[in-house]
């Protein structure tokens, strides 16, 4: 019998203009005051981990349930339309009061995406949210994006830890997304060294990016990283080192109770560890082989992309292709595999979702001997 997961969080809609011509090497190289910028067709689709993972797991084959809340509005009903031709919007929640989220994705070719956000209804969903009767129907628990949910950061993430909480003691294993956090918004100045710390010891499967986790436990280090990028014209991604950068953030990461840790990397790949045999034995009663699982450490390098048109929604697919291999009992490897796979293959079109495949079938390309980065 098939696993049964629910990813919940933030979902948006996401409207993407087609930006095309050469790479740049900065953002004002297209957009500046008053210039006048042709762009190709828009594309509006589904956004947030809601959506990215949830549905993605749903084409790679894992069932699943999304729950997210919107606005009776116009931009509410296009969300709620499309998660609904997935068969998967039965716990997807519709709240009057409140507006739903939309985000503009700027994609210019050669630089990393920017986003333009409105959370709307996101800042308004609790663990309340997440019913009784809806865990006792599954197996994992994926969250995404408290980071841009004001009800998730604020006292300390103290709604957070109790949804997480609630969840474990429910008897599924569960997992965490991050998301950028705005230095100026009131995400900006919240104690998300102290949130982690409250939240991890109830997170199985933790799968952050290295600029989101690093602006949460060293912002120090991660202006550092700003810095040696701009002055290389780099990405972030491309002047981290991962001893110096990189393991020290996941070392506290491990120390704050994650079990297995996935440290997205952008373009280069992803950063892996877990916890010993000892640690994740608590596991095998979830069908989950811990001997393949238990002692991980090291860089599992991306697949080479036909192309890039978007980063749109990279990172979310990759982590719903390595939940999707967990519930599906691969092992460690594998999962690996199957996230960058994804992750290459998602990069190939401007959304989140035309280029995902079910497993099955990425398995055949990777066998095929599809070439890493």
């Amino acid at each position: 019998m098939k696993k049964r997961a629910i990813i919940a969080g933030h979902i948006c809609l996401d409207i993407t203009p087609a930006i095309t011509g050469k790479k740049c090497n900065k953002l004002t190289d297209v957009l500046s005051p008053g210039k006048l910028v042709q762009v190709g067709d828009v594309t509006v689709s589904t956004g947030g981990a809601v959506a990215n993972t949830g549905l993605a797991m749903k084409i790679l084959g894992a069932d699943v349930s999304l729950m997210g809340k919107v606005g009776a509005d116009a931009f509410g009903q296009i969300l709620l339309n499309i998660v609904n031709e997935y068969d998967a919007a039965d716990g997807m929640v519709v709240d009057h009061e409140a507006e739903s989220s939309y985000t503009i994705v700027v994609a210019v070719p050669g630089i990393d995406r920017v986003f333009l956000h409105n959370p709307g209804a996101n800042n308004c969903f609790y663990a309340a949210d997440v019913s009784e009767e809806a865990l006792k129907q599954a197996d994992h628990f994926h969250f995404g994006y408290p980071t841009i949910m004001e009800s998730m950061f604020i006292k300390e993430g103290s709604e957070l830890v109790a949804l997480m909480k609630k969840v474990k003691e429910a008897g599924l294993t569960t997992s965490l997304d991050l998301s950028a956090v705005d230095q100026d918004s009131p995400a900006g100045a919240a104690d998300w060294d102290a949130i982690l710390k409250k939240t991890l010891p109830y997170v199985d499967f933790f799968v952050p990016s290295a600029e989101e986790l690093c602006y949460m436990l060293d912002e120090e280090k991660m202006h550092t990283w700003e810095s040696l990028a701009e002055k290389e014209g780099k990405d972030i991604t491309e002047v981290i080192d991962i001893d110096n950068d990189i393991k020290p953030l996941a070392k506290k990461c491990m120390e704050y109770g994650a079990k297995v840790l996935i440290i997205k990397c952008g373009a280069a790949g992803m950063y892996y560890c877990s916890g010993s045999k000892e640690e994740l034995q608590y596991l095998a009663k979830h069908r989950i082989d811990v001997d393949a699982w238990a002692g991980r450490d090291g860089f599992e390098k991306s697949y080479v992309p036909e192309k890039v048109l978007s980063g749109t929604g990279a990172g979310d697919t990759s982590i719903a292709a390595f939940l999707t291999a967990m519930l599906e009992g691969y092992g460690f490897e594998d999962a690996m595999h199957f996230a960058t796979a994804t992750g290459a293959l998602c990069v190939a079109c401007y959304d989140s979702l035309s280029g995902i495949l079910p497993l099955e079938e990425v398995k055949k390309k990777i066998d095929a001997g599809w070439e890493k980065a």
